[in-house]
């Protein structure tokens, strides 16, 4: 990545993170609800029984009454486990606990996931003219989608609110959705 674009894409990140913590102060569980309802209602729509989805940070959308409704059902559930750089898939199962960067997360498990994951709930903190995400900067998303995207049927980003740039500030290997889900 040439110098220039790596500034463009760190100012972006920047505002993009400020305007999330500002939207994350007031309204968030509104906001939170309204985003939760059309996940549902995409969840349902796709026959997604497979689903890959993310403990929430303060400033990301909270998943967690959308876990325990899915968890009643019945889906299957995984969530990322840290590894490194990167991360790997595990059940969603307690007791949960913080790890790096305040990311909640199983106890490690060898319960590998299936192969086929239905749909990929995915938090953002800004994106592209090109649906590329740009996220807190760690790469481990990135890292995560390069070897797995084939075993990903659909990919949903979500955000308490779009921060959106029309100048392409994204790489060829950051990751792509299908579909964005704000409030």
């Amino acid at each position: 990545m040439d110098e220039e674009k790596k500034r463009m894409k760190e100012a972006f990140r920047h505002r993009c993170l400020a305007a999330l913590k500002k939207a994350s102060v007031r309204g968030s569980y509104s906001r939170d609800k309204r985003i939760l309802q059309r996940l549902y209602a995409l969840i349902e729509k796709e026959h997604a029984v497979t689903i890959m989805l993310y403990l929430p940070l303060g400033t990301e959308v909270n998943l967690y009454p959308l876990i325990k409704q899915l968890r009643r059902e019945g889906r299957v559930l995984y969530v990322p486990f840290m590894e490194g750089k990167s991360f790997r898939l595990v059940k969603y199962r307690y007791p949960l606990r913080t790890k790096r960067f305040g990311i909640k997360e199983p106890g490690f498990s060898r319960q590998y996931r299936t192969k086929q994951i239905d749909l990929a709930i995915v938090p953002i903190v800004g994106m592209d003219a090109t649906y590329r995400r740009v996220g807190f900067g760690k790469g481990m998303y990135d890292r995560f989608f390069e070897k797995e995207s084939k075993n990903i049927k659909k990919t949903v980003f979500v955000a308490r609110t779009l921060c959106y740039s029309k100048e392409i500030v994204t790489d060829d290997y950051d990751v792509r959705a299908d579909m964005v889900i704000v409030s």
